[in-house]
């Protein structure tokens, strides 16, 4: 990009130092200095068709689909930008200063949501906004091909969200520009939106659950999209371990262990749906010689960490999965094939190689240090592309720590260029002899479904 995200902003260029500057410094010291820099940082910047937004209080993940939306209503939108170093900013290109300045009288001082999410906007200072790729934080809307992503089965997505926020969603009026409001404290008038959509967490991809965010009904007010994790292993855990068992309920952000807490994490997912899922299929499950502790979090979003510590396995302490292929609830389509099912001792695993031999698939887990299944059965083949089947475990304790340590590991296929990433996840099925057969008649009946 022609700028760069520092300190929960943008660096510009600087202005070239004239001689005015070196005798202002030596007329006034570096007081002096200082008071201009002062001075200069708290003027406004000129009308320009860029807005700088600042979102207040960020209870709901917000994303370009979300501005998008709020903002197009004033006028062209052409780009945005979202960073999220400290709270949440954004910048908004439209495609005249009209525009631009009928959307920051509209929205200024304007609750997204109710009670939170509330907008303060200025002009910014770049007058283009470069983007190098379309995802949840940043978007070229003049650009046809979606750079940066892989495209799906439908071809691609649309520019607004499945099933998100139509016409009913959205107050037209704006909630800003007609008096005047407490920056984040809420504006006490319609917000620009209804309610979080509640479409069961599915959003677009890159999106990361968009058409999904909806408040969790429980316990004093709606809670957020981040939770805390208690009960890792610190010598056997990490984010991907994290990740690889929560991205079963829902689109995982972001991942941070504690420095302070050994053992505990602290995951931001799609929405509060998400949340509410790992909570309820999670909390108090075994995995080795610790129980999980899953829970609500107070805050609001996950900071960017630009220097997390080394783990126990040398890994980092903090990473960003916004953008990973692997989570499973990227589009409707491919969300409504999810099996969401509590720990149990039977797996179901695919996307491995076709004619996978029960060999291959106990080396990933004596691979992983982990304990191998008791049995596998191979489920009969429809495609020569990969395979699929089941797993039983022992225990329920041994089929969690497997998912956490080989859920998306590379397996190698005969005559193949690429490894294949098998994909793991919890079976309906309570016995494995009779339980392939269910299986097959539930992937039928959802390949008839998304015909």
């Amino acid at each position: 990009m022609s700028f760069n995200i520092n300190n929960g902003g943008v660096t510009y260029n600087k202005r070239q130092r004239t001689e005015n500057d070196e005798d202002f410094k030596v007329g006034h010291g570096a007081n002096g200095v200082e008071e201009l820099r002062r001075k200069r940082q708290s003027e406004p910047s000129p009308p320009n068709h860029v807005l700088l937004l600042t979102v207040f209080n960020p209870v709901y993940p917000i994303t370009v689909d979300v501005l998008h939306t709020i903002c197009t209503q004033h006028g062209k939108v052409l780009r945005i930008v979202i960073f999220k170093k400290n709270g949440v900013q954004a910048m908004v290109e439209f495609d005249s200063l009209e525009s631009a300045t009928r959307a920051k009288e509209a929205l200024n001082s304007a609750d997204i949501y109710s009670g939170c999410c509330t907008l303060k906007i200025d002009y910014a200072k770049p007058e283009k906004l470069n983007v190098h790729k379309n995802d949840s934080d940043s978007w070229d809307y003049t650009v046809t091909t979606d750079f940066g992503y892989e495209r799906f089965e439908d071809g691609g997505f649309p520019p607004y969200p499945e099933g998100g926020f139509g016409d009913a969603g959205f107050n037209r009026g704006g909630g800003g520009g007609g008096g005047a409001h407490m920056v984040g404290g809420g504006n006490g008038g319609v917000p620009l939106m209804k309610d979080p959509p509640q479409n069961g967490g599915m959003g677009r991809p890159g999106v990361g659950g968009l058409v999904g965010m909806a408040p969790y009904q429980g316990g004093g007010g709606p809670n957020g999209s981040v939770m805390m994790v208690y009960g890792l292993d610190a010598k056997r855990h990490n984010t991907d371990s994290v990740f690889n068992i929560m991205c079963l309920y829902g689109n995982v952000m972001r991942v941070k262990f504690l420095k302070s807490k050994e053992g505990t994490a602290m995951v931001q997912m799609s929405d509060a749906v998400s949340v509410e899922r790992c909570i309820m299929h999670l909390n108090n499950v075994q995995v080795g010689d610790n129980k999980l502790q899953v829970a609500f979090s107070k805050q609001a979003f996950l900071s960017e960490v630009t220097n997390p510590f080394p783990l126990f396995d040398k890994t980092p302490s903090f990473k960003d999965y916004s953008n990973n292929k692997n989570n499973r609830f990227l589009n409707v389509a491919q969300a409504s094939k999810n099996r969401i099912q509590p720990p149990s001792k039977i797996l179901h695993f695919f996307n491995t190689p076709p004619n996978v031999q029960d060999r291959t698939i106990n080396d990933v887990f004596h691979t992983y240090d982990v304990a191998k299944p008791v049995s596998i059965k191979l489920f009969p083949s429809k495609s020569e592309r990969s395979s699929s089947g089941l797993l039983e475990f022992a225990t329920i304790a041994e089929a969690v720590q497997a998912i956490m340590a080989c859920n998306h590991a590379a397996v190698d296929g005969e005559g193949t260029k690429f490894p294949f990433t098998m994909k793991l996840c919890f079976s309906s099925s309570r016995n494995i002899s009779s339980g392939w057969l269910d299986e097959m008649q539930q992937k039928d009946s959802k390949m008839h479904e998304s015909k």
